[in-house]
């Protein structure tokens, strides 16, 4: 599966070479170049000092490059003070601010979250190393909203739901506009994610990565590492913990139309896909990987034992939304939503109006 794609013309974009010189890497071998996807303008290849160098440049608006960059290099001050086995990012190595660039280590080799979840190759263990990575994060001492940012989120947007700003309206494509009509005409749904807002903004504020996916997890012979810090900030430490576990929800849910973790002969092929298949196939896939949430859980748990009480409800309300979000998501990449597609977004919604009644189901539950 291919993860990477040509990168944007180097002659085109000069102050890259001239930031690479400036630390002592000297110039990209352009032949060794590639560009992992992402949001933003990647290189990452040899240089020819020998070193393996990954520069990203922030795409934006002034305002957002500006409050990404300083979140940031905001994490990569904090990151010096981690404990061991903490969740932490690849080695940075400069960054110039007024070319909106940032280098790190490339970790050429190094296998994605995302290509370990599809071939199953993800394993329990994997999965409790990630969680008391995320555990330690979440558990560190910072220093506190003189230092790190402490707004929230942009996303559930409560302001979406009522409408979308016309210059949004306009650069999206049907799907995007379904996914969105879909959860503004929902006034339950809307109910439900102006509690889970009200609830985030009362909870405890510890350092997060907020925008974690499983596709940013970084697996070298020498560790663990996560990509994409430029949401780190103080947060309710149940958004990293529910992005996990909606991330194998999720997973689960398109597994519905394979045949991965079936016995033979009972794969989707051998019947009709009907709403209630899909809701009996996706119990049984969920089901199959709820050990990766519940290993998830007890090593974060076994790192934080003074959480709040009330992380385990918000984080399983924050599956729900990750849900929804994958909907948004995947919806600026196709034309139509799938049927599947709204199954899990449907999953999301009835998980965010009664999180309570979930958290045993994620495998979220408080163990002695």
């Amino acid at each position: 599966m291919s993860t990477t794609f040509a990168p944007v013309d180097l002659d085109g974009v000069p102050a890259v070479e001239s930031f690479l010189d400036r630390m002592g890497f000297g110039h990209f071998d352009r032949n060794s170049l590639s560009a992992p996807i992402g949001r933003n303008e990647i290189w990452a290849g040899s240089t020819e000092s020998g070193r393996e160098v990954f520069v990203k440049r922030l795409v934006g608006t002034g305002d957002d490059v500006r409050d990404r960059m300083r979140r940031l290099l905001a994490f990569e001050r904090f990151a010096v003070t981690l404990p061991p086995h903490a969740l932490r990012g690849p080695v940075f190595l400069g960054n110039d601010t007024a070319e909106r660039l940032v280098a790190f280590t490339y970790l050429d080799g190094a296998r994605s979250g995302a290509e370990l979840m599809v071939d199953e190759s993800f394993d329990d263990e994997l999965a409790g190393q990630v969680g008391r990575a995320i555990g330690l994060l979440h558990g560190a001492e910072h220093p506190g909203p003189e230092e790190l940012d402490t707004t929230p989120p942009a996303l559930p947007s409560l302001d979406f739901l009522q409408g979308l700003p016309p210059g949004m309206f306009d650069n999206l494509g049907f799907a995007e506009l379904q996914a969105w009509r879909l959860m503004q005409s929902d006034a339950q749904l809307v109910e439900a994610l102006t509690r889970l807002r009200a609830a985030e903004a009362a909870a405890p504020k510890v350092p997060s990565h907020c925008d974690f996916r499983v596709d940013q997890l970084l697996l070298t012979d020498e560790g663990l590492y996560v990509a994409d810090w430029e949401e780190f900030r103080l947060a309710d430490p149940a958004r990293d913990v529910g992005s996990f576990a909606g991330e194998w929800l999720y997973r689960s849910i398109l597994d519905v139309v394979t045949t991965r973790g079936d016995e033979e002969g009972s794969g989707p092929e051998e019947y009709e896909l009907t709403h209630e298949a899909i809701l009996s196939r996706g119990v049984a896939k969920i089901e199959r990987l709820r050990p990766k949430i519940r290993h998830f859980w007890r090593a974060y748990a076994a790192v934080r034992p003074d959480m709040d009480p009330g992380l385990p409800e918000r984080a399983a309300a924050f599956a729900g939304w990750h849900m929804l979000d994958r909907l948004i998501a995947g919806s600026a990449q196709r034309m139509r939503l799938s049927g599947i597609e709204r199954a899990a977004a449907g999953i999301g919604r009835n998980i965010l109006l009664h999180p309570q009644k979930f958290v045993t189901a994620l495998g979220l539950e408080v163990t002695p």
